[in-house]
């Protein structure tokens, strides 16, 4: 009966080094949408509506990849074709996004509310989102794929330090391109220029990380694939005789409570995203808010720049947590534990009038993070072990983090105006769905996990 093999700790880096370049691309996306649109003259009511495109993407072209990667077979692997393409497609969006104030278009209503220049940014970010998405989905399945059950909760904590290292690198870029003398601030309308040349430059780290990781990177092939696979369902047959229950009908059991548990996890953070800036402009730059100009004001894009920073401390905090996970016996309790420190952190955020004393809260987001990565798929690829479709099945699980984001994003407008137009309000209800989300954990059923 073949196994797959205990890799060494190069060959599980290997596997997800690609992935601190695509986190850098998605970290410059998290952390300057809303300061792009609002610098477009969005309405901070209505930029919630801005980061459904985001997780709709995902959701539409994650189980796109994983479907028709199960079924690809060519001499450069089946995941990584996907991954490669999604990445060279990344790169080109990323240097038309920050250029959608820059290109002469008009800046007045043209289409439902939308200026020109909002539409280009728009589709700019659909195109951001498919390709990252394409690229990012590979990653996950490759671990899926290639590493042991014993292996894997390492090979996902790997994955999460890599992806929280680019997520720190792509948050520092603005601040740090302000400080050597590129141009923080630009006309009404205009992207600074800081902000352009990171995603210049995350775009060129972002394909280099993938090329690493396409030629050190060598897939199983079929003959092998399959007699893994075997080996799974013959184990999954003993379990599931000891268990009473069909490994098929125990999968999707986990798949639908790990999925419970993310709705309120991503509903949480999709709110850190939006109205991250917002609330610390108010409340530790002293920017007016009620200001329909406040966009265009200093303290607003230095503010911009301090979200990066903080959301560097967040990484920061999950690098370390992601080396403390594996240490726990009980996944769960692990789990519960990080999402309730996070939970802790978002609940001080409107408190924090310093700036400084703001690197408290996020630093404690980040150990939310860091299980949020982890965890998940830690639960559910040991669930789908042996499953020829698994790529198909982890595409669908990714629904789990864009359903909640498209609802949240849907319902921003609404609860932020429920909720005084207060955006630091926002992050306090972040607060109280990480708490319900750890209060969930406690339902999953995991026959392989340590318990």
């Amino acid at each position: 009966m073949k196994t797959k093999p205990d890799l060494s700790f190069m060959k599980l880096w290997n596997i997800s080094f690609g992935f601190f370049g695509v986190q850098i691309a998605y970290a410059l996306q998290s952390a300057n949408i809303s300061r792009i649109f609002a610098t477009l003259g969005a309405d901070p009511h209505s930029l919630s509506y801005f980061w459904i495109l985001p997780p709709l993407m995902g959701m539409v072209v994650q189980p796109l990849v994983g479907y028709f990667s199960d079924k690809t077979w060519t001499r450069f692997g089946r995941r990584i074709p996907y991954l490669f393409v999604g990445a060279a497609a990344a790169v080109l969006v990323m240097c038309m996004l920050p250029n959608a104030g820059s290109l002469g278009l008009s800046t007045s209503e043209v289409l439902w509310g939308f200026s020109g220049a909002m539409l280009f940014g728009l589709v700019s970010l659909m195109f951001l989102d498919t390709s990252i998405n394409m690229a990012m989905q590979p990653f996950k399945m490759m671990v899926g794929d290639m590493v042991n059950e014993k292996q894997k909760a390492e090979a996902y904590s790997i994955q999460s330090f890599l992806c929280n290292a680019g997520s720190l690198a792509g948050y520092l870029f603005p601040i740090l391109f302000a400080a050597i003398g590129i141009a923080n601030t630009a006309a009404p309308g205009i992207v600074p220029d800081s902000v352009k040349w990171s995603f210049y430059v995350g775009a060129a780290i972002l394909i280099l990380c993938v090329i690493y990781t396409t030629a050190n990177v060598k897939e199983y092939d079929p003959k092998e694939m399959a007699a893994f696979q075997q080996a799974a369902n013959q184990s999954n047959a003993t379990a599931a005789a000891a268990g009473g229950e069909s490994s098929g009908k125990h999968a999707l059991k986990v798949f639908f409570q790990v999925g419970l548990v993310q709705f309120f996890c991503w509903f949480a953070f999709m709110y850190m995203w939006t109205y991250t800036n917002g609330t610390i402009a108010g409340t530790a730059f002293g920017v007016d808010m009620a200001d329909p100009n406040h966009a265009a004001t200093q303290g607003y894009q230095d503010a911009g720049d301090w979200v990066g920073v903080l959301f560097a401390i967040q990484a920061i905090g999950s690098v370390l947590w992601a080396v403390v996970l594996p240490r726990f016996k009980n996944i769960k309790v692990a789990y519960a534990l990080s999402l309730v420190i996070g939970g802790i952190g978002f609940l001080m955020v409107p408190y924090c009038a310093d700036k400084y004393l703001l690197f408290v809260p996020y630093f404690l987001i980040g150990f939310a993070w860091a299980a949020m990565l982890a965890m998940p798929f830690t639960l559910v690829t040991n669930a789908l072990e042996g499953n020829p479709r698994m790529g198909t099945y982890l595409g669908l699980f990714n629904c789990t983090i864009c359903i909640p984001q498209i609802v949240a994003a849907a319902l921003g407008g609404v609860l932020l105006s429920a909720l005084g137009s207060v955006q630091g309000n926002m992050l306090m209800l972040a607060g109280v769905l990480l708490v319900a989300g750890a209060i969930c954990v406690f339902i999953i059923q995991d026959r392989k996990a340590a318990a």
